[in-house]
């Protein structure tokens, strides 16, 4: 990867990935403070900033990865649990990022995209300094008891997103349709 000082916006975007694996060193905790800095410039309608971002610890990560390979046994047998639990156990670290509820639906949709919004400035800013992001909700994150071990209401809180962070061990390829296949330009 370039220097960061070296790479243009477009060029952040365009390089980055989602990552998979990770190598064991967790990243500076004052970085990942820096991303929660620059991600909370994102637009949002009526500057409600409602994004909430929770960094777990490895205690509570452990106990993310503990529901989430019961619910994978109860669905799928033991040994996807256990394949399961060995891929989240070698997370370094771990974010849930969280949007206010509402009562005003649209205020709510609204919401939910800006927070959407700050998660990319967070992946971005954290890809140019060599911190790979996956961005993954789910079905761990709508379970009651993931509520309660980050001790939080769900409905005060919408899970946006649970991210993953690290340094990359492998970065995937990717490529995009052309934008001819995507515009329509009406007259």
């Amino acid at each position: 990867m370039q220097d960061p000082a070296e790479l243009s916006v477009a060029e952040v975007i365009r390089q980055r990935r989602t990552v998979h694996l990770f190598k064991p060193e967790v990243p500076p905790r004052d970085l990942i403070l820096e991303a929660i800095d620059v991600a909370r410039w994102a637009p949002n309608h009526r500057v409600t900033e409602p994004w909430r971002f929770h960094l777990l610890g490895t205690q509570t990560a452990a106990q993310v990865v503990d529901l989430n390979a019961r619910l994978i046994a109860a669905k799928s047998g033991p040994d996807a649990a256990a394949a399961k639990r060995q891929q989240w156990s070698q997370v370094p670290g771990w974010m849930i990022v969280t949007s206010a509820r509402s009562n005003d639906s649209m205020l709510e949709t609204e919401d939910y995209a800006a927070t959407c919004c700050a998660i990319q400035n967070l992946t971005l800013f954290l890809w140019s300094h060599g911190v790979g992001v996956k961005w993954t909700t789910g079905n761990v994150t709508r379970h009651d008891e993931f509520f309660q071990i980050l001790n939080m209401a769900p409905a005060e809180n919408r899970v946006v997103g649970m991210l993953w962070y690290g340094y990359p061990a492998e970065v995937p390829t990717q490529s995009r349709k052309p934008v001819a296949e995507i515009v329509q330009e009406l007259p």
